[in-house]
C-alpha cells in the first residue's frame, strides 16, 4: 500500500468574523439521486450554551461531484423561548418523508446545569418535509408522548447526533441517549447520575413515537445505529456509542430497537481524550465476500432465525479514578461541552459497577465475513479532537475486528456523519462524510468528502486476522 490518498473536502459551513459558528453536522441522502441534505447547529460562539438555531445546505450529486445550494436557516425547527440543538435527520422510505429530530433546551441552560441539578431542560421535537427537504412543516413537541414519566428520572436527554436509520420492517429509529439519575438526595444534592444510550422508535410512518429501554450497563452516551446482520428480515440492530471508558461501546438489539443488551467495551475503538461523538453506516459486503456457510444464508426457503443472545456477569474492566466521581460526560448535547477550551468538562458521573456482556448460545458455524460490513469515522488523536478517520469492520459483531483509521483529514477534527449514498459510475459503493474540521481548532468549519468502498479497501491499514475456526471467537456476541 502506497502513501494513503485524501479525498477532495468541500466547506460547506465556516466561522464568521463575528463569531458565529457552526458546529454538530449531520448528513443525510434522500431518493432519488439522492438529493443530499446537510445538517448543522448555527451557534453565537463555539459554547453550547450558545446554540441559535438549526440550518441546512442541500446538494445535487452530478457524476463524481455535488453542486451544493446556499445556506438556509429552519426557521420551524424551533420552540419559542428554547435553543434548537442535535440534527438528527431519518428518510421514511414508504412515505418519502424526512423527519429531523432535534432536541429543543430552554433558554441558556446547560447540559452541565441539568446533571447538576437533576431537572431535564430538553424537549424532544421534529419537523417534516415531503419534498425532500426544500420546505418543512412546524415543530412537533414530542417529550410527552415519547418521553412520557421517565423524564423524572432523567436529568437530560439528547438525540444523535447524525443519522437515524429506517429498518426492512419499517421501523423507524432515532438515537439518543439520557442521563439517568440513579440516586437522587445526597445532601440536598444530586449524588449520581449515569448516561445511557437508547433508541426512540415508530412503527407507524412517524405518526406516534415511543422509547425503548436503554443499554444497561457501561456508561454510553451519543451514538448511532445500524443493522448488521443483514439475513434477517429486520436485523440484527448495532449501537456504537461515546463513553468516557477509554473506548467506544457497542450493544445489540434483538427487538428492533426495543431493548438493549448489556454493552461491551471495542477496545480496538479508542476514544480521543474525554470522548467524541462518532458515526458509524452499514452496507452490503461486496458479493465475492458474501459468506456461504448456513449461518449466514438468506435464501427465502431457510429464513435464519433470531441470535440467542443471553447476558452474563463479568467481572467490571478498569474505569479509572473518575468513574465514581470528578469524571467527564461522555457527550455534551451536540457539542461534547467543547467550548472554546476544547474538550470541555463536564460534572462527576457514577456509573454502574457490574459490567456485561452478552454471552454465546453456541459458536458461530463458520466466522466468515458478515453479509453487512460497517465504516466508522472519529478523530483519530488519543489526546486531542485530531485527524478524522475512517475504520471499516468486516465482521461486525467482533469489537475486535475494527481496523486502524484511513485519515481523510489531517488537522483537528470532531464531530462527523457518514452516509452510504449508491454507486460510483464504475459500479462502486461510494459514502460520503460530513465532519468538523479546522487548522487550529475542530470548530471553524464544516467539510464534506466522498469516497468509493475500493479506495477504502486501498487506504485502510490491514484489519485484524480472521478468528480461526477451531478456537472461541474473540467477539462475544454472534448470530447462533
Amino acid at each position: 500500500m502506497g502513501t494513503p490518498r485524501v479525498p477532495a473536502r468541500t466547506v460547506l459551513f465556516q466561522r464568521e468574523r463575528t463569531g458565529l459558528t457552526y458546529r454538530v453536522p449531520a448528513l443525510l441522502p434522500v431518493p432519488p439521486g439522492p438529493t443530499l441534505l446537510a445538517f448543522a447547529e448555527q451557534r453565537l460562539s463555539p459554547d453550547d450554551t450558545h446554540a441559535h438555531c438549526l440550518v441546512q445546505r442541500t446538494g445535487w450529486l452530478a457524476g463524481a461531484s455535488v453542486r451544493w445550494g446556499a445556506a438556509r436557516v429552519l426557521g420551524t425547527a424551533a420552540l419559542e423561548e428554547h435553543r434548537s440543538m442535535n440534527p438528527c435527520p431519518v428518510h421514511d422510505a414508504r412515505t418519502a418523508t424526512v423527519f429531523l429530530f432535534f432536541i429543543a433546551v430552554h433558554g441558556r441552560t446547560s447540559e452541565a446545569a441539568q446533571i447538576a441539578a437533576g431537572t431535564n431542560a430538553a424537549r424532544l421535537c421534529f419537523v417534516t418535509s415531503r419534498d425532500a427537504g426544500r420546505s418543512w412543516g412546524g415543530a412537533r413537541d414530542l417529550t410527552a408522548e415519547a418521553v412520557g414519566g421517565a423524564e423524572q428520572d432523567w436529568a437530560t436527554f439528547a438525540v444523535g447526533p447524525g443519522h437515524g436509520i429506517q429498518l426492512r420492517s419499517g421501523r423507524l429509529l432515532v438515537p439518543a441517549y439520557t442521563y439517568r439519575v440513579d440516586r437522587r438526595e445526597c445532601f440536598g444534592k444530586i449524588c449520581r447520575t449515569s448516561p445511557h444510550s437508547f433508541a426512540f422508535y415508530s412503527d407507524d410512518h412517524g405518526r406516534t413515537w415511543h422509547r425503548g429501554g436503554l443499554v444497561p450497563n457501561l456508561r454510553s452516551g451519543e451514538c448511532q445505529l445500524a443493522v448488521v446482520d443483514g439475513g434477517r428480515a429486520s436485523g440484527v440492530l448495532y449501537c456504537n456509542a461515546r463513553s468516557p471508558l477509554g473506548s467506544r461501546v457497542q450493544a445489540l438489539s434483538a427487538d428492533e430497537g426495543t431493548s438493549f443488551l448489556p454493552g461491551e467495551l471495542v477496545p480496538t475503538l479508542a476514544e480521543t481524550a474525554w470522548g467524541c461523538q462518532g458515526s458509524i453506516v452499514g452496507f452490503p459486503a461486496p458479493p465475492s465476500s458474501q459468506p456461504q456457510d448456513e449461518g449466514w444464508s438468506v435464501g427465502a426457503g431457510n429464513p435464519p432465525q433470531p441470535p440467542h443472545l443471553f447476558p452474563r456477569v463479568q467481572e467490571p474492566p478498569e474505569e479509572g479514578a473518575g468513574d465514581t466521581g470528578g469524571g467527564r460526560r461522555p457527550g455534551g448535547m451536540g457539542g461534547c461541552g467543547d467550548s472554546p477550551r476544547e474538550p470541555g468538562q463536564g460534572p462527576g458521573l457514577g456509573g454502574h459497577k457490574e459490567s456485561w456482556t452478552p454471552k454465546l448460545s453456541r459458536p458461530p458455524v463458520a466466522l466468515s465475513q458478515s453479509p453487512t460490513w460497517l465504516l466508522y469515522s472519529h478523530p483519530a488523536g488519543r489526546r486531542a479532537r485530531l485527524h478524522m478517520g475512517i475504520h471499516l469492520n468486516r465482521f461486525p459483531l467482533d469489537p475486535h475486528s475494527w481496523t486502524e483509521p484511513w485519515v481523510i483529514y489531517e488537522g483537528p477534527s470532531g464531530y462527523s456523519d457518514l452516509a452510504s449514498i449508491g454507486a460510483t459510475a464504475e459500479g462502486a459503493l461510494a459514502f460520503a462524510c460530513l465532519f468538523e474540521s479546522g487548522a487550529r481548532v475542530s470548530y471553524e468549519e464544516i467539510s464534506f468528502c466522498m469516497f468509493s468502498l475500493p479506495e477504502v479497501l486501498e487506504n485502510v491499514p490491514a484489519g485484524p486476522e480472521l478468528p480461526s475456526h477451531g478456537g472461541k471467537p474473540r467477539g462475544r456476541c454472534w448470530p447462533s
